[in-house]
Parts: C-alpha cells; structure tokens; sequence
C-alpha cells in the first residue's frame, strides 16, 4: 500500500468514532506501529482532528471531516447567501451553527484576499448584507438607485454585484458625479428605488468599466 493509500485508509478508520490503538491500525493497513505515528502527525498536521496519545489509543474528534477544497468566487458567494439565509431562519440551533461556520471561515480566509485590505468579516451580521436582494434586482431591472453614502446622496446606474472573498461591493455608473465606482455594500446608509430605469450607452456599461482596468 503506498503512503498515500495508508494515509486515506487511517482517515477512514478514525472516522467512525471509536478510539484505535496504534498496534490495531497498523495491522489493519499492514504497517508497523512506528510507522503509523508518523502517519498520525502526518495527519493531524494536514487539519484532521484527531486527538489521542500512546498507549490510550487515537479518534477524530469531529462528527464530519472535509477535504481541503478550492472554492471559486461564485461559489464562496453562494455559500455565503446560504449562511446568511439560514441565520435569518429563526430555528436556534441552525442559527447557531451558521454562525459558528461563518466564523470558522472568515478564519480560513487569507487577508490578502481582501480588497485595500480592509478587515471585513465573512459575517452574518456584516453591514450591507440587507442590500443585496435589492441590489441584485436592480441589476437585473436596469432600475435606478439613489444610495447615500458618507452623507452624501448619489443616483446611481448599478451594473454588476462583486464578492471579495470577505468584502461586497457594487460597480456603479454614478449620475451625480459622472464616472464609474464601486461602492462597497457596508459604506451603503440609505438605499432607494427610483421608478426611472436606465438602459445601456457606450461609455456607461460594464465593457467600459472592464476595459479600464
């Protein structure tokens, strides 16, 4: 069995939530006990809970343990949404755990992934979060908003939502000061639809926006 196998086949036998001598492991994947308390280390370095000591015997001390994984953009998104719609559901111990995870991930999240380095949570409660269904919509609809931010009030053409990881924000032709802007969703004080929709002009979409960066 390569090491790799090993590695997989004590990950699996740790899982079912029994203590296991080192002795018993290595002859259930044909290795010698030395060998297999560096598998452990091995182990426990590379994330998996385990928890135990020679002699008293080793178990994971998670109920479910996930591979890393590589998420994309969209995706954190959507696991974000997701969190944030189960915090809002009201079962307590939902609640509960949502948070818990969010924390666990804004943990796991590098800081350098966030834009300007600003040190916005992945947070349930985070400032902006209220904005997003209205936001998206208005995308769609080519509805025009007005958003007051730092006191002062913009009538805006919103374009496209973005996710940074820890920071939303929404890329925007702004009508009161005549350019593009993201404006991140936390900075938002005031959100209002305006009844006027906007349609698409040369210089005002997204392909110019895109094409300045």
């Amino acid at each position: 069995m390569t090491r790799a196998g090993r590695l997989h086949r004590l990950s699996q036998l740790l899982r079912d939530g029994t203590t296991h001598r080192a002795a018993d492991l290595a002859r259930a994947v044909g290795a010698t006990p030395r060998t297999i308390y560096r598998d452990l280390k091995a182990l426990k370095e590379a994330g998996l809970p385990l928890t135990g000591t020679r002699g008293t015997g080793y178990r994971i001390t998670a109920d479910v343990t996930l591979p890393p994984l590589s998420l994309t953009m969209a995706e954190l998104e959507a696991l974000h949404l997701g969190l944030v719609a189960v915090a809002r559901g009201g079962d307590a111990e939902l609640v509960a755990a949502a948070t818990a995870l969010a924390r666990r991930l804004d943990a796991a999240l590098p800081e350098d992934g966030t834009a300007a380095g600003a040190p916005h949570l992945f947070s349930l409660e985070s400032a902006g979060t209220q904005h997003q269904a209205t936001l998206r919509q208005a995308v769609r609809a080519r509805q025009k908003l007005a958003l007051t931010v730092a006191g002062l009030r913009r009538v805006v053409r919103p374009l496209r939502l973005d996710y940074w990881g820890r920071l939303w924000s929404c890329v925007v032709w702004d009508e009161t000061l005549g350019r593009f802007d993201e404006i991140r969703l936390d900075q938002i004080a005031v959100l209002e639809v305006l009844p006027s929709l906007f349609v698409t002009e040369p210089g005002k979409d997204l392909a110019r926006f895109d094409a300045r960066i």
